[in-house]
């Protein structure tokens, strides 16, 4: 069985927690599939956001 790295857990974690403000608890429930699908949602908007405030200035 492979392991998911704790390191790349507690990056997405953090991540999704200074984003969403969800609790440490919902966050670690979420199944792997949906809280790497919540950050590449979440950094696809801050993506776009960041485009937007390029063409901005």
């Amino acid at each position: 069985m492979k392991h998911y790295p704790i390191d790349v857990l507690w990056q997405e974690v953090i991540y999704l927690a200074y984003h969403l403000h969800w609790d440490l608890d919902d966050l670690l429930d979420l199944e792997h599939q949906d809280r790497v699908r919540l950050v590449q949602g979440v950094a696809a908007l801050n993506a776009r956001a960041w485009e937007e405030v390029r063409q901005l200035s």
